[in-house]
């Protein structure tokens, strides 16, 4: 029992530390989770240095990576195979066919010519016979009204360049 209370410590900076950077492994970046996940795995090991000496850091060190690691790769394999798979989180490859579908029908619109719905800063508008489509002009404003033509599609939306430029 001694020992548990002399390392408390240690034991609740890994366990936290530990708890952040799973934590991390299922949000989008990386954010504050990680940055003190990382923080209180190393305030573990400074812990164990100060306390128990080098060769005892050393070994806390090499359990802090063999858990690390463990949870990673089965994070890993439950996204490839597992019930996170089946969330929402992973893309599934039908979507990812689906978006790549919509941007080769979308090519369908290059080198034809439309009009501006809205003005274009630089996303909006534009209808070529009677379809509405979202497009985005190289990055300059193109008012609405204008003549534009599309130089081709990018995910969900084609890109156009103003009559008056070509």
């Amino acid at each position: 029992m001694d020992f548990l209370a002399g390392n408390l410590p240690l034991i609740l900076c890994g366990l936290v530390g530990f708890g952040l950077l799973l934590a991390e492994a299922f949000m989008p970046g990386f954010g504050i989770a990680g940055f003190l996940g990382i923080v209180l795995e190393a305030a573990a090991i400074y812990s164990a240095w100060i306390s128990h000496g080098p060769v005892f850091a050393l070994i806390v060190t090499v359990i802090i990576i063999a858990v690390i690691s463990v949870s990673v790769y089965l994070s890993y394999r439950s996204a490839l195979k597992g019930r996170l798979s089946r969330s929402d989180l992973v893309l599934k490859d039908e979507e990812k066919a689906e978006a790549d579908s919509e941007t080769k029908s979308l090519m369908a619109y290059q080198n034809r010519e439309g009009v501006t719905v809205t003005a274009l800063r630089p996303g909006g508008t534009i209808e070529i016979d009677g379809v509405r489509l979202n497009a985005a002009s190289g990055g300059e404003l193109v008012e609405k009204g204008a003549r534009v033509r599309v130089l081709g599609a990018k995910g969900d939306h084609v890109i156009v360049r103003p009559l008056k430029d070509m």
